[in-house]
């Protein structure tokens, strides 16, 4: 495997941010800290360069990391713009394209964009925009090219860039021996303001104490596949009404069961509603959950993917089981689903 590098910014993109005087900056709907400290680390730095920009998210704002940033969200493109279009860009941010970014796609169609983002189930691949699968994070990408176009970050937008680099990184316990690069990026992040501890506070502290109830059904409910190389659990529509989606810790109870001896992916299935589930997939080393969970219709990464699908979770889990057999082909003939 190649080592992470700092991308190289095309130049169309940069000429995109210099054309517009207005921007649009929207992610990925249900967002994290990594679409929200993309958001805003390039909403910052284009504001530095005289422009003006509305961020947009279509919610909801569930963790508890990221509740204090919603009021700088709309979720609506502002009438203005849609009637006055050829002044405004739209920069989609760590999402694949406009139709990930939920009830806000068809208001953003108006407008010329660019993608920046690092999921590796993203094939865009117009000249303006960059996506490079190997970033740990958006927020590496975008320091990237605030650091090509003006030499370094403020300290407002460090303090974005490392909050977001943490969340997918899991506050870089996800990296390893490729990643000399990250680390370099992430020392000019604190020289210029980011402080790891208030960092990490804000990311794994404050949590409720419906949360920790919630884990530990979801812990409770734990199967083991394939020689206990997968462990799927699932939460109920009772628990959702019963405990609320604002309690999710989904990162401790990946983190929990991935300390389980043996474990190389897990699935959480969580039945939203009494039709649909969201699906979350967790993985080490070698297994690609993008793959699993992009034939169901989701994305992400190699590590760490999803997706919002149709069904009922005990309906759902055993084909979310045996999509991981090409995988697992050398306990396939052991496994019952």
């Amino acid at each position: 495997m190649n080592n992470i590098i700092t991308p190289a910014v095309p130049q169309k993109l940069i000429d995109f941010l210099h054309f517009y005087p207005m921007f649009l900056i929207v992610g990925h709907k249900e967002p994290d800290g990594d679409c929200i400290g993309s958001s805003i680390a390039m909403s910052l730095f284009l504001q530095r360069l005289g422009k003006k920009t509305q961020m947009l998210s279509a919610g909801p704002f569930q963790r508890s990391e990221i509740r204090m940033y919603e009021p700088l969200f709309s979720a609506h493109v502002p009438e203005s713009l849609i009637k006055n279009p050829e002044k405004t860009g739209v920069i989609i941010v760590d999402c694949s394209g406009i139709d990930r970014t939920g009830n806000i796609a068809e208001e953003l169609t108006y407008f010329p964009s660019i993608c920046i983002d690092h999921h590796a189930t993203n094939t865009t691949n117009e000249a303006s925009s960059l996506v490079y699968a190997e970033a740990p994070s958006t927020t590496f990408i975008i320091q990237t090219i605030i650091e090509k176009m003006t030499g370094s970050v403020t300290r407002e937008e460090a303090e974005m860039l490392f909050f977001g680099l943490c969340t997918d990184t899991g506050f870089f316990r996800h990296l390893d021996e490729r990643s000399g690069e990250v680390f370099a990026h992430t020392a000019r992040l604190v020289q210029a303001g980011a402080n790891p501890k208030y960092t990490f506070a804000a990311i794994n502290g404050g949590k409720s104490f419906g949360s920790r109830i919630l884990i530990s059904r979801v812990l409770a409910r734990m199967k083991p596949y394939y020689d206990g190389r997968l462990i799927v659990s699932y939460e109920t529509y009772q628990d959702k009404q019963e405990i609320g989606i604002e309690n999710r810790d989904s990162d401790m109870a990946y983190q929990l069961i991935q300390s389980i001896a043996g474990v190389k992916a897990i699935c959480i299935v969580r039945q939203d509603t009494e039709t649909h589930c969201s699906v979350g997939f967790r993985s080490l080393d070698t297994i690609d959950v993008s793959i699993i969970a992009s034939s169901f219709g989701g994305g992400g990464h190699k590590q760490a993917a999803g997706l919002y699908i149709e069904g009922i979770a005990e309906q759902l889990i055993p084909k979310f089981v045996a999509a991981f057999a090409p995988q697992f082909q050398d306990v396939f003939t052991h496994v019952k689903i």
